[in-house]
């Protein structure tokens, strides 16, 4: 049975959810945690290939976007990568280093959720799910602000974090409850859109669909160097997802040959094949399908390679190294791993997450304007807000 009467509610069991509620009960406070969903965890589960990506160990706030970029400085201050670590490692769960700063489990994620509820667990938060809740109102009772109304029953309570995330991957129950609760409660919201996710133009080409390789994407400075995958609707891979929380409708840059000087390498082809037809130059340096794509748009002359002029191969290096892209859209928030935008970090104290003009109204997670790189960033945004709005609330 839920109480009728707590001090903290947590609505949302996810990264940032269990984390405050995990600290609102260490603290000694009567805690509730609920989720409409049948488990908790659900996205922690199917992130990292299903192995989490728990932590980057280079949080630091100019990894994340958001209209106030130093917002996030407090809350990652207070609780780092390494405090997250020393809680794996406490519940001895085997974790590795598979890029620099990038960390998984070794077995599953399941093994964060378990870390996560056993936590909640010897803290005494009551966890009930599935909960669906309808509302939240100010109740102005004795040691009490808010009233939970739920298709349980309703319960007041001191303090209400909320922490249900925000609009991506809908498949796993992804709502705008916490966007509609706070502009009730007179909070802005900054535009929402997908992010992190892959791109789209109405000309891609379906032949390309699986190509991959090493690319450099970016808007302006802003710039990723990672992987590159052509699919049916358009681009996708980790360089494209990164450029794709900065992509306002811009011309994105592609260089397909990052870190190298493609005239040159152009010109060592032509020399290491001089009596091969002209394409060969690009034979090597891009996947083969890509190279015959590129050939034929770049119309190169039928002559051997060993007569292509410098100017020719100074054209297919611009195109190499330099070729402008130009995305109709995303994949949406069905194919997005977070969502950009959200709550105003204005009207939110940046050490406890708190609103600034509704006492014990705290907003944490992905709700929350605040958004990180790919690698592990976001759910550390999750543990450092859930902790501070667990230490407050």
């Amino acid at each position: 049975m839920m109480p009728d009467r707590c001090d903290v509610v947590v609505i949302g069991a996810g990264a940032a959810g269990m984390m405050a509620a995990a600290r609102a009960g260490q603290r000694g406070r009567a805690t509730v945690l609920l989720d409409h969903a049948p488990e908790p965890g659900r996205k922690i589960l199917i992130s990292g290939g299903g192995r989490c990506n728990f932590t980057h160990l280079d949080a630091s706030a100019e990894r994340f976007l958001s209209e106030n970029r130093h917002f996030a400085r407090s809350a990652l201050a207070g609780y780092t990568p390494r405090d997250f670590l020393a809680l794996v490692e406490r519940h001895r769960i085997a974790w590795h280093e598979k890029t620099p700063g990038q960390l998984f489990c070794d077995n599953s994620a399941r093994d964060i959720v378990a870390m996560l509820q056993a936590e909640c667990d010897a803290a005494g938060v009551a966890c009930h799910w599935p909960v669906s809740v309808s509302v939240v109102t100010v109740e102005h009772g004795r040691g009490t602000r808010f009233r939970v109304v739920t298709d349980r029953g309703a319960m007041a309570c001191a303090s209400v974090v909320l922490a249900t995330g925000g609009l991506a991957i809908p498949k796993l129950g992804a709502t705008d409850f916490a966007l509609r609760t706070a502009r009730q409660f007179g909070l802005g919201i900054v535009e929402t859109a997908p992010a992190l996710v892959p791109l789209t133009d109405a000309n891609a080409d379906a032949s390309l669909a699986g190509v991959s390789l090493s690319a450099r994407a970016s808007i302006g400075k802003i710039g990723f160097a990672d992987g590159l995958v052509f699919t049916h609707r358009g681009l996708s891979g980790p360089a494209i997802l990164q450029i794709s929380s900065y992509w306002r409708q811009d011309d994105i840059m592609l260089d397909l040959l990052p870190g190298r000087d493609a005239f040159a390498a152009l010109r060592e082809a032509r020399s290491a094949r001089p009596r091969a037809q002209a394409a060969s130059v690009l034979h090597g340096l891009v996947p083969a399908r890509l190279a015959a794509k590129l050939a034929g748009e770049l119309a190169l002359p039928d002559v051997t390679a060993g007569n292509l002029p410098d100017r020719v191969l100074r054209v297919i290096a611009q195109r190499l190294s330099a070729f402008v892209y130009r995305p109709g859209g995303t994949e949406g928030y069905a194919k997005a791993e977070v969502m950009r935008g959200g709550i105003d970090t204005r009207d939110l104290d940046q050490k406890t997450l708190e609103a600034r003009n509704v006492p014990g109204l705290f907003c944490v997670g992905e709700a929350v304007d605040v958004t990180g790189w790919l690698g592990g960033y976001n759910f550390q945004w999750a543990w450092a807000s859930g902790h501070a709005a667990g230490m407050a609330a």
